[in-house]
Parts: C-alpha cells; structure tokens; sequence
C-alpha cells in the first residue's frame, strides 16, 4: 500500500483486537446502551428501542455521494452508506423518511462488507457512514469481513454528535474522521426539537472524546485522512445558540478544528408545528453565523 493512507482500522485488525471490539459492542447491545439514550432492550434478539432498530442493520442506499464537504468528494465522491433509523428525534429532519420512518433493507454482516466493498471499488475516497451510531455492532462485524477483502479507505463517522462514549472508545483505532453535527446548545431546544434535553451536555463529552482519538483533520493532496470534521447546521433565531458552539469548539477543542457552518435548513417533517423554525434561513442570518464563527477564533471555516 505504498503511497496510500493506511486506515487505522487496519491496524487494529492486523493486531488481532477487532474481535474484542465486536464481543464488547455486542454485550452493549444485548441490554442496550450503544446510545445515550440506554433503552436496555435486548437488540440483538431483534427487540427495538428509540431508535426502531433490531438485530441488522438497515441500508436505505449506498454509492458515490458529491454534496459532501470537498475534503471527502475529491475527483470521486464521497462513499455513502445511509442506515435507517436515529437515535435523536429531530423535529425538522430533511431525511425523516430513512430516519424515521425505517425505509431502507435489513442487511446481514456479509452483504454490508460486500456493499463498503462494493462502494470501495466505484473509486470513492472513504466509506461515509451516515446515521451509524444504532448500528455500531453491527458496522464492526462487517469491518471483520470486509477488511480481509481489501477494505483500505478512511472510515467517516457521519452522525448527530449524540453519542456514547463508552461506545465511542470501542471506535478507537477504527474511525479515521469523526463528523458529528453540533445541533444545539440549550437545553430547552434539545428538548424540544431534537426529544434529547441531555443533547448539549452529552455532544460536548462526545467531541473531547473524538478529538483526543483522532485529532485536528489533516488533509493530504485536498483529501481527508483522520481528525474531526464537525458540522454545525444553522436555524432561524438561534444566533446565540451558535455563538456558545462555534466558542466551545475554538476554545475546548482546537482554534483549528475544521468547522462546516451549513446554510442547507429548511423545514421538513414536523418543524410547522414550531412557528419559529417553521421558515428558511434568512441570508442575513447566514452571513451573521459566520462572523460568530470567525469572532470565536476558529481558524477552518468551511460553508
């Protein structure tokens, strides 16, 4: 592999501790708590929780992705692998339909090695894992079989910033780019728009925690190898709720963590039954979250 990033992965692989990786995640799902939202039902005996998944994972598509930030596109796009199902409830989600409503196909650990396979060989620069983290046992258990196969290009962690980190350890080594969305600050909002109070206390343990794995994003040749990618989607009226984030991330993580500040909000699902987010972004509103953005200090802002 001369001349090629070599996934992390990889390494763990070849050392011989994937396989604990899987037994621990397993065990975590067995009376679940891969989330934080810590159902307890036995998912692997096909029960569900929160997030309306059991035993497999659920695939709604997978392929060549180019919406994604440029670092991840390159010349060949980014390899999306879109689950079914969420830990977070958001009111105003743009995929409810993958999210919420459960389409997609239940796929078996073999044939979700044969699709990050199958995305591999298309030519796409990663294996983008979108809306994983209800399916981390299970993304492991194909990981043991696809990197036998030839599995090679850094693996994205493309989530909600909703998550364990008691299942984020078991990440270690295995995740190159983390690229967790920080939604909300305030507690009051998570509670109301995303069904999770506990969401700004619980994204911030997650992002320390992905930091000290991989790190600020490096980037080789306009491609991104390992670190953090964190988005941030800005609402109608929530300037505020952007300033705390954009100054947490600049002063608790890194003034070089690379932030996207995401203009793309528009009401979808049930954001009408919120009158205050129930419109689109104004340009104004746009412009002022950037200029949080640099006023923080943060040194890589990405729109």
């Amino acid at each position: 592999m001369a001349g090629k990033h070599y996934p992390s992965y990889r390494r763990l692989f070849a050392a011989g501790k994937l396989d604990e990786r899987i037994q621990a995640s397993r065990e975590a799902a067995r009376i679940c708590t891969i989330c934080p939202r810590k159902c307890g039902v036995d998912r692997l005996a096909g029960d569900v929780g929160f997030c309306r998944e059991g035993r497999y994972a659920r695939v709604s598509s997978a392929g060549p992705h180019f919406g994604e930030e440029s670092p991840l596109v390159g010349h060949h796009g980014s390899g999306t692998i879109f689950f079914s199902g969420c830990s977070l409830g958001c009111c105003f989600c743009q995929n409810y339909d993958i999210s919420h409503l459960g389409h997609g196909q239940e796929v078996t650990a073999d044939e979700l090695a044969e699709i990050m396979l199958g995305v591999e060989k298309s030519g796409c620069h990663n294996i983008n894992l979108v809306t994983p983290t209800h399916f981390v046992p299970q993304i492991l258990e194909a990981l043991k079989i696809a990197i036998p196969g030839g599995l090679s290009v850094p693996l994205v962690y493309n989530c909600g910033g909703y998550e364990s980190v008691y299942t984020l350890k078991l990440l270690e080594d295995v995740v190159d780019i983390y690229m967790p969305d920080f939604k909300f600050w305030s507690t009051d909002d998570s509670r109301r728009y995303l069904d999770a109070p506990d969401y700004p206390e619980v994204c911030r343990s997650a992002l320390r925690e992905m930091h000290r794995q991989v790190g600020d994003l490096s980037v080789q040749n306009g491609l991104a190898l390992r670190g953090l990618l964190v988005r941030h989607l800005v609402m109608p009226a929530k300037e505020d709720q952007t300033k705390a984030i954009m100054e947490f991330l600049a002063r608790e993580l890194s003034a070089d963590t690379f932030v996207n500040v995401m203009e793309q909000y528009r009401p979808c699902y049930h954001a009408e039954r919120f009158p205050e987010i129930d419109r689109r972004l104004s340009a104004e509103e746009f412009a002022e979250a950037l200029k949080i953005a640099g006023e923080a200090g943060l040194n890589r802002v990405y729109h």
